[in-house]
């Protein structure tokens, strides 16, 4: 399909812009309808939307039926967090007779929708972070027309769930700028989109390269704008000894799993394991290594992907300091796992140790004691999540683990694996620069909506528009 031209672009962002006061003035029933409208018209394409998928991203029919149900569930979700007023977190005080600081006006604070947002649909994920995925439905359930940039690895299948959205906003009579799609491979598609000044937001999943070039075109703006980037993560895991000389073999087969699922090209796909030297520890890899060694993953998204996975993996193998537990073949058909081990002072002193490689492979780290890991997970930058096993009892030395996690990670598991992001009211999915541009806003859960939202304090106001917005 033909790259989006500048004026298909500005028409887009145009077509948005007219929508957007007739959206912000949507009632909550209304929102909820669209949004279950959505996920009643994807479960509807299911026949057709899933092999379209499969035939452009090789996820297979299994993992895209369940992502098409997370879709769905979603959406329904934000529809009943609506319903609920959670887009409202309206508040008013009454007013005081005097001067301040005892005395004040009367206040009520609420909130408005941003307006048209820009969202860049992600490669991993056709469905669940593409067309319809959860930075759409969090913007439309805070009232923005979303202006789509749809993903050249799966052009088909985004217009054709487009083609059936509009459908749905046609049906309810909602303007035709609620939903709009631009489309193109080439880097100036998505620059002019976040530079049309019709765009208030842009929310984007993808690569650290391109995630950052995006967020400073938005800050050189001549009126910046905010850039909701999830950039990717190492998503380091913490294997105490206690925990691996009880489960150690269950945990090695876990985690080659979470690894390998959707053959690494997953944001919470574990890179980093940080474990101790000690007979548990050196146990729990070996089982590791063979169960990563009997791993086949599919075919990657596509051909630029595989061969970014060979090159990073490639980069790990020849650092100084750095073993290979298992090599892969570069040449196979398809990837095949990567296991590399290091100790602490090479992996602290190299940055080149602490990029993600995006396919299934890991890096073990060793350390000498349980300071030298906690200095190990200090060095990671920001990351999406961090696990930590075996750290299940109130210690000192646990306190200060935990501390550090939370540190660097905007999601801290203490059992289980990172891979699988459930969409809640108490996720948190973003983490700190680099793994997300705001620590502080998650793109997965219900608090997505928070993003496009702006708080407004209303003073002294007549009580019809009081009224209006502490019920909208």
């Amino acid at each position: 399909m033909n790259d989006s031209t500048p004026a298909d672009i500005d028409q887009a962002c145009t077509h948005a812009a007219a929508a957007a006061d007739t959206l912000a003035a949507t009632t909550a029933a209304q929102r909820a309808a669209l949004l279950r409208g959505l996920a009643t018209a994807l479960e509807g394409a299911r026949d057709t939307l899933v092999p379209l998928a499969d035939s452009e991203s090789h996820l297979g029919p299994v993992r895209l039926n369940g992502e098409l149900d997370r879709t769905c569930f979603q959406l329904r979700g934000f529809a009943d967090q609506v319903e609920a007023g959670a887009h409202l977190a309206f508040s008013e005080d009454a007013a005081v007779a005097g001067a301040p600081p005892a005395g004040r006006p009367r206040l009520a604070r609420a909130r408005v929708p941003l307006g048209p947002v820009a969202m860049f649909a992600a490669s991993n994920f056709p469905f669940a972070f593409s067309v319809l995925g959860g930075d759409t439905a969090s913007a439309l359930a805070a009232g923005c027309p979303v202006v789509i940039k749809a993903h050249p690895v799966h052009p088909q299948l985004s217009r054709a769930t487009f083609d059936l959205a509009v459908a749905v906003v046609a049906a309810l009579g909602l303007p035709d700028g609620t939903l709009q799609l631009v489309q193109g491979a080439g880097v100036s598609v998505g620059v002019a989109l976040v530079r049309n000044p019709a765009i208030e937001a842009v929310a984007f999943t993808g690569s650290f390269k391109g995630g950052a070039a995006l967020q400073r075109e938005a800050n050189a703006r001549p009126r910046p704008i905010p850039f909701y980037g999830e950039l990717g993560s190492i998503n380091p895991v913490v294997a105490l000894p206690s925990a691996l000389a009880a489960n150690g073999a269950a945990l090695a087969t876990a985690l080659a799993g979470s690894i390998t699922l959707g053959c690494g090209q997953f944001c919470t796909s574990p890179g980093v394991v940080i474990v101790q030297d000690d007979a548990a520890s050196q146990a729990f890899v070996q089982q590791l290594a063979e169960a990563l060694s009997a791993a086949k993953p599919h075919a990657m998204l596509h051909d630029g992907i595989r061969a970014n996975f060979e090159a990073g993996a490639a980069r790990v193998q020849g650092h100084t300091g750095v073993q290979t537990r298992v090599a892969g073949d570069a040449s196979a058909a398809t990837p095949q796992p990567r296991l590399f081990v290091t100790d602490a002072p090479t992996f602290i002193g190299s940055e080149a140790l602490h990029d993600e490689v995006f396919g299934p492979s890991a890096l073990v780290v060793s350390t000498k004691s349980f300071d030298e890991s906690l200095a190990v997970l200090r060095a990671v930058q920001g990351s999406l999540t961090v696990t930590l096993w075996g750290a299940d009892t109130d210690t000192p030395d646990h306190r200060r683990l935990v501390r550090a996690a939370q540190g660097i990670a905007g999601r801290v598991l203490f059992a289980g694996v990172p891979t699988g992001v459930a969409v809640t009211a108490a996720q948190q999915h973003g983490g700190p620069w680099p793994s997300s541009t705001q620590a502080f806003s998650t793109s997965v859960g219900y608090a997505a909506m928070d993003r496009f939202l702006r708080p407004v304090a209303l003073q002294d106001a007549p009580p019809w528009l009081v009224q209006a917005k502490g019920q909208a």
